[in-house]
């Protein structure tokens, strides 16, 4: 059981590394140029997939890491 968790492990964190270098690069995190009187941006269409899938691939891959180290 504990080396098919470790398995799962890797394919999930290889598709977590690959999910975050394919996003979108133009946007860039600037916070001196950032005014706070700016309306938020709305993630749309591939974009927020790929935000989603970022969020839910980080989340098993933690859940499998706690259960790897309680066995």
């Amino acid at each position: 059981m504990v080396e098919y968790l470790k398995i799962f492990e890797v394919v999930i964190a290889l598709l977590l590394i690959f999910v975050v270098l394919i996003q979108n690069k133009s946007v860039s995190l600037n916070l001196t140029s950032m005014s706070w009187g700016m309306n938020q941006v709305k993630k749309r269409g591939p974009e927020k997939v790929l935000h989603n899938a970022t969020i839910v691939l980080w989340v098993v891959f933690v859940l499998v890491a706690i259960a790897l180290f309680v066995m």
